[in-house]
């Protein structure tokens, strides 16, 4: 007869598959050494998406900065030093890294192992939790995001109504402080939604915008339906009680920064503290809003206490007179979805981006999809390239804009001497699906772009060559 095992065993068991699940999830490529020599691209097509496309030119960099770039009849002057590596280029295009404005990549590992989760920290307002300080540098996803040309990305915390602050990172170092970029790039706030007074037509808005939960957690202030009665005005109530949380959490930061610079001895309030950069402008409030009420109330709020507001999601945008007015941006948080209602255009999704674009407002593209599919970030803008957005804004969404609105614009997002050598080398477009990168740098250090799925890929084909069924 088994026996069962003893309880400290079976603990002791159970961790080690929960540490050996953890490690397998490793990336266990090295990272990128540091630039050491010149690196001269010449007689590529560059993308510069600041000044035009220029063809046949050449773009050097050093020291992890861009130094030149130069059109066909420029020559670079190179300066005197290490023998420079040359990587021609020809028929090849150069484009800036694109950046994954909202994503939770590095935050989570395996779902079902709770080490290897880290979005929220304990509690409905938690400013002081920093993306960055939870970013694991050896998540096997990031290469795996690298290999499609996204080399950089906005990290945002989840859960709660102000879980923390995103950071922006870039998407190879040992340690996080070698992926930081910028820290501290702004509050995140998770709006809440009022719930639907009677019944709705078509289909039900569930997920919040932004990234995807965990698989098993329940997505943070997910719509509620119409309830009979007097459970509605409860729902109501509640929806309005944690507005007026986040609203005091400001007020309390703003009071004591007040009296902070009356009196500096005045004990630190490390929650108040977090807040302050953004009560100053100095960073945006991210606030996650899709409804046209939920985008009137938070563009409203915030612009009621002098916040620069961005808002991630914005489904309904364009119904809101106020944003239109005062050109907030939007995170657009994916183009292939589903239309919210059935009433509802079937490209609502697909054309968002082109109608914010006509209307003016400021926008990127994020890809709204679980971390492990960030890579598929190029292919949404791609989808709004093909329903009315030009296909130079359609990158501009995923390089330049999304920098300008992380608020990393003067260091990414377009080939501009002083800014970071962040960029990748590839045949094609990243909007076309068969384009392969064949050279990815980050700040001018040359990165692997093997990961775990190209090397699946070579181990199963070797399977097949063995035998003599593959090339």
């Amino acid at each position: 007869m088994n026996r069962p095992l003893p309880f400290p065993l079976l603990a002791s068991l159970l961790a080690s598959f929960a540490f050996a699940g953890a490690a397998a999830a490793q990336d266990l490529i090295a990272k990128a050494a540091p630039q050491s020599r010149p690196i001269v691209i010449r007689n590529a097509v560059l993308h510069t998406l600041d000044r035009g496309t220029i063809l046949g030119g050449t773009i050097w960099f050093q020291d992890g900065a861009i130094r030149g770039v130069h059109a066909a009849d420029e020559k670079p002057a190179l300066p005197a030093g290490p023998e420079p590596i040359v990587i021609d280029g020809t028929g090849k295009h150069v484009f800036p890294g694109l950046i994954a404005a909202c994503t939770q990549l590095g935050l989570q590992e395996l779902g079902m192992v709770r080490q290897t989760v880290d979005l929220s920290e304990v509690g409905d307002i938690a400013p002081e939790a920093q993306a960055l300080v939870a970013v694991n540098p050896d998540s096997t996803a990031l290469p795996v995001t690298r290999s499609n040309g996204v080399l950089v990305a906005g990290v945002f915390p989840s859960g709660g109504l102000v879980p923390g602050r995103a950071s922006v990172i870039q998407l190879d170092g040992w340690t996080n402080k070698d992926l930081a970029v910028l820290a501290d790039a702004g509050v995140v706030v998770d709006w809440p939604v009022l719930p639907a007074d009677g019944p709705q037509r078509g289909m039900r808005g569930g997920r919040r915008p932004g990234p995807p939960p965990a698989p098993g957690q329940p997505a943070p202030n997910a719509q509620l339906n119409a309830s009979p009665g007097g459970a509605h005005a409860d729902a109501v109530a509640a929806v309005k009680k944690q507005r007026a949380q986040i609203d005091d959490a400001f007020a309390k930061a703003a009071a004591w920064s007040a009296q902070h610079q009356v009196d500096p001895t005045l004990p630190p309030d490390l929650r108040a503290q977090s807040l302050v950069p953004a009560l100053r402008g100095e960073v945006p409030v991210f606030l996650l809003a899709d409804e046209l009420e939920e985008i009137e109330s938070a563009v409203a709020w915030a612009l009621g206490r002098k916040l620069r507001a961005v808002i991630v999601g914005g489904r309904d945008a364009l119904l809101c007179e106020r944003l239109k007015e005062q050109k907030v941006p939007v995170i657009v948080t994916g183009t292939l979805k589903l239309p919210h209602r059935e009433d509802a255009p079937y490209d609502e999704a697909f054309t968002l981006p082109a109608r914010l674009q006509a209307a003016g407002i400021p926008f990127c593209i994020a890809s709204g999809e679980p971390f492990y599919n960030e890579r598929n970030l190029a292919f949404h803008a791609a989808c709004a390239a093909a329903h009315g957005l030009d296909r130079e804004q359609a990158l501009a969404a995923i390089t330049k804009d999304a920098a300008q609105i992380l608020g990393v614009g003067d260091r990414l997002g377009t080939l501009t001497v002083g800014k970071d050598a962040t960029l990748f080398l590839a045949d094609g477009s990243p909007l076309d699906v068969p384009t392969h990168i064949e050279h990815a740098f980050i700040r001018g250090r040359e990165i692997d772009l093997r990961n775990k799925q190209t090397e699946l890929a070579k181990k199963y084909r070797e399977k097949y060559r063995q035998v003599g069924e593959g090339k």
